[in-house]
């Protein structure tokens, strides 16, 4: 773990970034079926959560998700967390400009070290961020965090980078496969480079691990509602 990216790290990529993530179409080209898991998130929360909620938004990036979300669900109390200030920046404008009467807040910092009183959301989002974190301890922390957060009823939305629990299938669905769509956007060079920012950037967990941490922690349900490859969308329910 010595060679990956420190938080500040990070934090300085994200500065440089925000009109590429302030596009709701292609904010993440790199990412399989993004638009589409953006659209069946907030339309599940939408059905879970008809006459609105306390949200927050962990490593919010632009607020796409909540810029989405409000689409169907309006107004709502929405708390943004990211460790770039220019990001939350961009977000706080965006929700603001479309959230009718709700209230929206901003906290930079890593959402692990943001003090929040227990039980204070009703949902909690977290797209392209968990996979930032590191061992396992980090694993355990992070998602008992987000449990406590929660009021009773509450859930958490995931859509993230994952990795198989077998090398084989790893190297077939990972290297092989996404390396092809990577490739398909550009070219080699390009897959090369993705591949390259992931190995120093990110430690991504199985779809079975994250589930099974889910419910060690706490969370009285879980379900998957969607994959294609390295990326997959799931929430657990408090």
């Amino acid at each position: 773990m010595q060679d990956k990216s420190t938080l500040k790290e990070i934090e300085e990529r994200f500065d440089k970034d925000v009109a590429r993530f302030s596009n709701l179409e292609t904010g993440q080209v790199t990412t399989l079926d993004a638009s589409f898991n953006m659209q069946l998130i907030a339309e599940s929360i939408a059905t879970i959560y008809p006459k609105g909620s306390s949200v927050l938004d962990i490593g919010c990036g632009a607020g796409n998700y909540d810029v989405k979300l409000l689409e169907y669900v309006n107004p709502l109390d929405i708390t943004l967390v990211d460790l770039s200030r220019p990001m939350l920046d961009k977000a706080k404008e965006r929700v603001e400009a479309v959230n009718s009467g709700g209230n929206t807040r901003i906290f930079q910092g890593d959402f692990r070290r943001v003090d929040f009183p227990e039980q204070s959301f009703d949902v909690i989002i977290a797209t392209a961020v968990l996979h930032h974190l590191r061992d396992d301890n980090d694993w355990q922390s992070a998602f008992a965090k987000l449990y406590g957060l929660l009021k009773p009823g509450g859930s958490v939305w995931i859509f993230d980078l994952i990795e198989q629990a077998t090398a084989p299938l790893q190297d077939l669905i990972y290297t092989h496969r996404y390396g092809q769509y990577l490739t398909g956007l550009k070219d080699e060079a390009y897959r090369d480079h993705v591949f390259a920012y992931i190995a120093k950037e990110d430690s991504p967990r199985s779809l079975m691990y994250q589930l099974e941490l889910l419910k060690e922690v706490g969370f009285t349900a879980v379900d998957v509602l969607h994959k294609n490859l390295c990326f997959a969308s799931f929430v657990g329910f408090k």
